[in-house]
């Protein structure tokens, strides 16, 4: 595999539709789907430049003899990293694109302050959060049935009340319509609401039944085994086979390279910038297939080269397109298709290949009965109401439904939509209607759009509102440097941003209010809980004994390990984060609501049992008694495992079969050890040096040597973070058929293989029950430990910063959680 130059990790593409607007400061990533996303923990940074120039409202021309004066209307300023003018519900794909679609649309589906689904939305429901009741309403009701054959019916009814900001009325035809965008075989969005279990939607984005599908799909997967030589065409004609090495493989290396590009979109838009805001330069950036010319050399400061030669003057015109990129893989690795998947940002490009040829040769099928034109399980029951179904039941299943209802009038074509003619408001297979739109949105939301100039994106009031025109008449979203929205908000350029909550934000929030806090008269900070967590990883297939990695010998080597590292975990936070993160004991985010509690039984300190199954601590040891036990520990643990002891010296001498006496932890630390776990590994490196074992710390200044590393499998310790997401889906990271080099989606990079986990994790999956998937998810991450296959580290903060002086922090909704942000009852914040 090539070293590839800028690459970050895009281990897993997991992106779905937001339940709410972003309570927190977002890491350049669209929140993931329903799996965790690893990625690199992004480092603390400064907050010392200047505020830009505030813009100044004009005010309402002179008159000889002026009437009474008319209040001027006032404007909410929020600092935002920079747009890439995507402002589509359907086609935005970073974070801060999102939340300007967000502040114009509606969706179907909300949660409250801990992420609870509200079903009854139309009526409203009420839950309590920290001793207070709290009223959360919505457009529609979801009642959920699961019919004894197994599948399951979501039946949906909206408003019939809601106007979109034109004043046109919204129906159930508008969710029709986003449902078929979302479902067409071309839309390439970041939703996957087309990878739920709906009924018929397979069939609907190939146009062939399911009979057809498994017939062409076998043909597919046999046109590839036997290769673009094969000259017999017993099975398929040859013109079948020309057109799956010729057509078909063109269009899916072009969504294999489509893919790539969105995953970069999503996890690395704060570098947009350096590419003049080109998406497919950006994927080419972070993938390492091309580079902005030197900024500081008139000659190509303006210039974007590629690996093979090419050069695109971007702020010129001439941006590289999806086929470009496909081109330079191409170059890279001609047409192996092996070599190719090296670059997968997550399916395998022969998946891709053969899906095309579903497609295109499945409907020509004398048995097809022509192209599939509508998604069976999506039924129109009412002109306010469906039913969508699904093949079965999935508890991830209802979160991939809270899509936002933007206007088939705008996005469409009322004149192509038929329902029962299977006309959903567009032609299937093109989406230009929909894409046109795509930098001004439209919808039924709190704000009406008005324009994007000069970095600022400027709102006004929608009238129509359903919950009642906001307070604040006007709004502006205005591009700022991360180093400049703390200066920003203290010179009066914001009202509200989100700084990185670095040590040094941290300390100035303080120096500017008179009392020294994080919230007094200068500033208001409010801090949540990310949506995700600090670890360090441990692989079972590389750190055992005896090539068993799942035998109690294996289990004991990475406890002793994990245990030392565990025992630093605290102190090291604490040193790193100060009050910015907490140290965490189960793999989970605290955020979750299926995260163990301290008040709940069986809780306990993460690797704080020796090897009788007896507790390593007690409360009354001091940090320092505490990692004199835990070493103590770990020699046992290292003894059961099968190490050779030598009680004169204290030393271990000889590991057994399969282990080793040195093991490597990789760290992406920039080669200068700035990372939170860096001096959790230099602890441990420490203590295991003094019993005779080596902990040798890689810390690259690429992170790619990192991924490279767990995308092949061969990292032995490695330090990353989580993205997590409301509902804690483990299937995609613990299921043993996610294992890498396993076909799954490689991101079991653990390699944690375990019957009871796999079952547990499915078991999960499957029920609707809360409290029994609390338990059972509890079960898992017992399991996950018992492995000794990770090490939870920490959980650390966001924050959001107001002014005061200029926010009525009444009117700011109360109790801002992960789930549910200060643009939460947007409509009813005012401004001073």
């Amino acid at each position: 595999m090539k070293t590839k130059l800028k690459r970050a990790l895009c281990l897993a593409l997991a992106l779905v539709m937001m339940l709410a607007f972003a309570a927190c400061k977002k890491d350049e990533e669209v929140p993931a789907e329903t799996s965790p996303t690893q990625k690199e923990e992004p480092k603390d940074t400064q907050t010392a430049s200047p505020p830009p120039t505030q813009e100044v409202e004009e005010k309402p021309a002179e008159t000889p003899t002026p009437p009474a004066p008319v209040p001027e209307a006032k404007t909410l300023v929020v600092g935002y990293s920079m747009f890439s003018q995507k402002f589509s519900p359907f086609f935005g794909k970073t974070a801060y694109d999102m939340d300007v679609a967000n502040m114009t649309q509606v969706q179907l589906l909300i949660n409250d302050r801990v992420g609870n689904i509200i079903y009854n939305g139309i009526k409203g429901e009420t839950y309590n959060y920290n001793g207070t009741d709290y009223f959360y309403s919505n457009i529609a009701d979801f009642d959920v049935v699961q019919k004894p054959d197994g599948t399951v019916d979501y039946n949906i009814t909206i408003r019939d009340d809601i106007l979109f900001s034109d004043g046109v009325k919204m129906t159930v035809d508008d969710v029709i319509f986003n449902l078929y965008v979302y479902s067409d075989p071309k839309y390439d969005g970041s939703s996957t609401f087309y990878s739920l279990p709906i009924s018929g939607m397979q069939s609907f984005r190939t146009g062939v039944s399911a009979d057809i599908y498994d017939k062409y799909e076998e043909i597919g997967y046999a046109i590839l085994a036997a290769g673009p030589d094969n000259t017999n065409y017993a099975n398929w004609t040859e013109d079948q086979q020309d057109a799956f090495w010729t057509t078909c493989f063109y269009e899916g290396g072009i969504a294999f390279t489509q893919e790539i590009i969105d995953t970069c979109v999503a996890s690395y838009s704060r570098y947009m910038s350096m590419v003049w805001n080109s998406e497919v330069a950006l994927g080419m950036f972070a993938w390492g297939f091309g580079w902005p010319g030197d900024a500081d050399d008139d000659e190509d400061e303006d210039i974007f080269y590629t690996n093979s030669g090419e050069e695109f003057n971007i702020a010129g015109g001439h941006e590289p397109t999806v086929d470009d990129y496909w081109n330079e893989l191409l170059a890279e690795y001609g047409e192996d298709i092996d070599e190719l998947n090296y670059e997968s940002a997550g399916s395998a490009l022969e998946d891709l290949i053969v899906l095309a040829f579903i497609s295109n040769e499945g409907p020509k099928d004398p048995d097809a009965g022509g192209e599939i034109m509508n998604v069976s399980g999506i039924k129109r029951t009412g002109d306010y109401s469906l039913t969508i179904t699904t093949d079965y039941f999935e508890a991830t299943t209802i979160y991939g439904l809270a899509l936002q209802v933007a206007p088939l009038h705008y996005y469409g074509d009322k004149n192509q939509y038929d329902y029962a003619n299977n006309k959903f408001g567009f032609p299937k297979g093109d989406l230009s209607l929909v894409k046109a739109k795509t930098t001004t949105p439209v919808g039924a939301g709190p704000y009406k759009f008005l324009s994007y100039e000069s970095g600022v994106v400027s709102f006004e009031a929608n009238e129509s509102y359903y919950k009642g025109a906001p307070k604040t008449k006007f709004m502006r979203f205005q591009e700022v440097t991360d180093g400049d929205k703390l200066a920003g908000v203290v010179s009066g350029s914001f009202d509200i941003t989100d700084p990185s909550f670095s040590v040094t934000a941290v300390e100035s929030i303080k120096e500017y209010n008179s009392n020294g806090e994080l919230s007094g008269n200068t500033i208001v900070t409010s801090t949540v809980d990310n949506l995700g967590y600090g670890y360090i990883g441990i692989c079972a297939n590389n750190v055992n004994v005896g090539g068993n990695p799942n035998s109690e010998a294996s289990r004991n080597l990475r406890s002793a390990i994990a245990t030392l590292l565990a025992v630093f975990r605290s102190t090291v936070n604490h040193s790193y984060y100060g009050d910015r993160a907490s140290t965490i004991q189960y793999p989970i985010s605290n955020t979750s609501w299926a995260a163990p509690r301290p008040n709940d039984a069986g809780y306990r300190e993460a690797y704080s049992i020796d090897v009788n199954g007896a507790p390593i601590y007690t409360d009354a040891m001091s940090a320092v008694q505490k990692e004199a036990a835990a070493l103590e520990a770990a020699i046992d643990f290292l003894k059961a495992a099968g190490y050779t002891f030598d009680e004169a010296s204290g030393m271990f001498t000889a590991a057994p079969a399969g282990a080793s006496l040195i093991y490597e932890a990789i760290i992406p630390a920039d080669g200068v050890g700035d990372h939170p776990a860096y001096g959790v590994l230099t602890a441990t490196k420490e203590a295991l040096a003094s019993i005779g074992l080596t902990l040798e710390i890689n810390d690259p200044v690429d992170s790619n040597v990192l991924w490279t590393a767990l995308e092949s499998g061969q990292a032995e310790l490695w330090c990353a973070a989580w993205q997590a997401t409301i509902d804690p889906d483990m299937y995609q990271v613990y299921h043993s058929s996610n294992i890498v080099g396993q076909g799954g989606t490689d991101s079991n990079h653990y390699a944690i293989a375990d019957e009871e986990l796999d079952n547990l994790i499915l078991e999960a999956r499957l029920s609707a029950d809360q409290s029994f998937r609390k338990a059972t998810y509890k079960r898992c991450l017992e399991i996950i430990m018992e492995w000794a296959v990770e090490i939870p580290n920490y959980q650390r903060q966001n924050a959001i910063i107001f002014s005061p002086q200029r926010v009525k922090m009444d009117t700011v909704t109360p109790d801002i959680t992960t789930f549910w942000g200060w643009a939460n009852d947007l409509e009813l914040i005012e401004v001073n």
